[in-house]
């Protein structure tokens, strides 16, 4: 009876602190489904979306290795339904598909034209042209080095560069600024994007979760599908922001808040990668048997990749591939 009672009073207190901390995480991912669930849908402001056959841009700032553009330009090819990946699904465009039911709302209001990504042209700058220490109206000047008509500019800086804002308030961003050429005698905006390569200075909280993350819950980082941590959060934040340029390219499009603190396509589902995800925990992925590495889409060249949820305009809710 002793032994008993001993094991009873050491156990008691043990069992009551498994079961509180158990109740703590379901209550997280209660909180988490509530949350995304009450998200207020995704209003439309009557202004276009990027439309037609749209060139992808590549600018290369910094010292980038060919194998890491290489991750960067597949992906970009990924977004056009490929064929060769039926058989394999998910893959990279069908991700995209949720974007494409923007256009179906949109037209219902106004006429818009479907979207069709395609990779265009990549330019190097590895001589840092601009130095090292960028502000935005360097990433304006870098971004209108790519065409400006039926296109979107990327720019993405190398490791080694730090960029205004970057860490701090973004990983990376999207906007329009006015291009060289005229249209109908007037000036006209072209749309770009912004990354950076966070791997060196702050990777827990630009590419996360392939790096521990940097604050909230803590949780062990998970391994990147292409063997780079920085590369990999650059495709999560580049994928992201595509989406958000799409469907709000010119600040008028589809958001949700107010303009200039609005949440879009992906920023409205952030930390969402799988079914299940709750703050710290990225959700319920796809796991690579022989590297061991977390995915959720297929791509071109057996890719593979992390991409983000993104919001369904139809279900008013965070839409994931698995």
């Amino acid at each position: 009876m002793a032994s008993f009672s001993f094991t009873s009073k050491t156990a008691l207190p043990k069992l009551f602190l498994a079961l509180c901390l158990l109740q703590m995480a379901s209550a997280t991912r209660r909180l988490a489904e509530l949350v995304q669930d009450q998200s207020p849908p995704m209003k439309y402001h009557n202004g276009p979306l990027l439309s037609g056959k749209i060139s992808v841009n590549l600018i290369w700032y910094g010292r980038f290795k060919p194998s890491q553009r290489t991750i960067v330009s597949d992906f970009v090819i990924s977004l056009s339904s490929d064929p060769s990946l039926a058989h394999a699904p998910p893959s990279v465009s069908q991700w995209w598909k949720t974007v494409d039911k923007y256009y179906h709302l949109s037209s219902s209001k106004r006429p818009t034209p479907s979207l069709t990504l395609s990779l265009g042209r990549q330019v190097l700058d590895e001589s840092y042209s601009l130095g090292k220490s960028l502000t935005s109206k360097h990433l304006v000047e870098l971004a209108s080095r790519g065409e400006q008509q039926n296109a979107v500019n990327v720019v993405l800086t190398s490791s080694d560069v730090a960029v205004e804002g970057f860490c701090m308030s973004r990983c990376g961003s999207h906007d329009s600024a006015i291009g060289s050429v005229k249209v109908n005698g007037k000036s006209s905006r072209f749309p770009y994007i912004w990354v950076g390569n966070s791997e060196t200075q702050c990777p827990g909280q630009c590419a996360w979760p392939f790096h521990q993350p940097q604050y909230g819950p803590q949780s062990p980082p998970l391994v990147a599908p292409n063997g780079d941590v920085g590369v990999d959060g650059m495709v999560i934040n580049l994928a992201g922001l595509l989406a958000g340029t799409a469907t709000n390219p010119f600040s008028n499009g589809y958001y949700q808040s107010e303009a200039g603190a609005s949440l879009e396509a992906a920023s409205a589902c952030t930390g969402i990668y799988g079914n299940g995800a709750y703050p710290g925990y990225a959700g319920n992925l796809l796991v690579d048997e022989a590297t061991r590495a977390s995915y959720n889409a297929h791509g071109v060249n057996g890719r593979k990749y992390l991409v983000p949820a993104l919001y369904d305009p139809s279900t008013s809710s965070c839409s994931t591939l698995v």
